[in-house]
């Protein structure tokens, strides 16, 4: 039998670095910094000058992220955020953590990203955001999204979570809107050994505010002049992230030249996958394309020791928690007709092209565009 592909190589990825995340770690130990400390405030300066972005703040999660940009900008009870419905429930979760509301506008069907043409519809007087989001690594259509949000005075939070090093117009994602968030989720492109989020934006006066939000209010250590929350940032997650920082540009080159090969076995053969726009340069968290017969195809590659997944196959406003709030199934089409077909293949910057190669041959075997 073959040697089995994971859908994302951690383990590998763990054994190269081991020496060096090892020793991370035990300094994090030895010096007992393990709630946001020197090593998170080493690894937000860092990964904010990798972004070029003027201010960077760690978080306990991605999740997280949102809810506590939202706050800062002073959206909450009853205010309105457009977003898409075809994303991971953390984007409409952390809507709703802050009191406001998700207005959901379809994607459009070759990025898979929010529909800049169809957010003037969705506008009303209570709008006060939207959350594009890079879904799969690939950047928004923000030359609109941004123009829009200035003509109606809205802020723009990027959902940023897939999308390290993504650009858009040769500007990186994280730095087009006035914030935006990102996951550090163990299986995202810089992912820690555990949950950790970061902030980046542009205003002074609100990252001062993000710092007291996401620390119990804290002005000093025992005053607190706001009510804010304990989702900071430990250590040893920024300890390990600031080892991984070093090698994500190779791994995203790495996913880069993959998702190519990926592209001229399967588009030849008739099939649709992600179609980014000139503008941007996506950095493929995910690899995925569409199929007919889905099921069938992720039970033949299981057979064959691959991984696969759905990304996502029940759009949020079908959601149990959420689709009573929602106007009806048939008012976003794309977004249903993809959440039905997409199919992700294995992607990390490990995967050879020896193995995309044993994937698609397994694919094309069974799969129907």
């Amino acid at each position: 039998m073959s040697e089995p592909i994971p859908f994302v190589d951690l383990e590998g990825q763990y054994r190269k670095l081991k020496p060096e995340l090892a020793a991370a770690m035990d300094a994090v130990i030895e010096d007992r910094a393990f709630i946001q400390g020197p090593y998170a405030t080493k690894f937000e300066k860092e990964f904010a000058a990798t972004i070029n972005a003027r201010h960077g703040l760690g978080c306990a999660n991605g999740t997280a992220a949102i809810s506590l940009a939202l706050e800062a900008f002073g959206i909450g009870r009853g205010d309105e955020v457009i977003t898409v419905s075809h994303t991971f429930f953390a984007t409409a979760e952390a809507i709703y953590h802050v009191g406001a509301i998700p207005v959901f506008v379809d994607i459009d069907p070759r990025s898979y990203t929010l529909a800049p043409d169809l957010i003037e519809a969705a506008i009303t007087p209570k709008t006060k955001a939207i959350i594009p989001v890079h879904l799969y690594g690939t950047p928004a259509d923000m030359g609109p999204i941004m123009d829009i949000a200035r003509r109606y005075n809205l802020k723009v939070i990027e959902d940023a979570a897939q999308a390290h090093l993504a650009t858009y117009r040769g500007r990186y994602a994280g730095t087009l809107g006035d914030a935006a968030t990102f996951s550090f989720y163990p299986g995202k492109n810089l992912g820690a050994f555990g949950d950790a989020g970061f902030i980046s934006l542009e205003s002074d006066s609100v990252a001062e505010k993000l710092k007291r939000l996401r620390d119990h209010g804290r002005a000093s250590k025992y005053e607190h002049d706001i009510i804010g929350y304990n989702q900071r940032m430990d250590g040893l997650q920024a300890a390990i992230l600031s080892v991984k920082l070093k090698y994500l540009s190779e791994w995203t080159t790495a996913r880069r030249r993959n998702a190519a090969r990926y592209d001229a076995l399967l588009r030849q053969a008739g099939f649709k996958t992600i179609e980014p726009s000139n503008e941007c340069s996506p950095v493929y968290h995910l690899y995925v394309v569409e199929v007919d017969n889905r099921s069938e195809v992720m039970t033949a590659l299981e057979k064959a020791g691959i991984g696969c997944g759905v990304h996502y196959p029940v759009p949020l406003h079908l959601q149990p928690a959420l689709k009573a709030q929602f106007s009806g199934p048939d008012s976003l089409p794309n977004t249903e007709r993809v959440a039905a077909r997409v199919l992700s293949l294995p992607m990390c910057g490990e995967l050879t092209g020896e193995k995309i190669e044993r994937v698609c041959d397994v694919f094309l075997s069974h799969a129907r565009p």
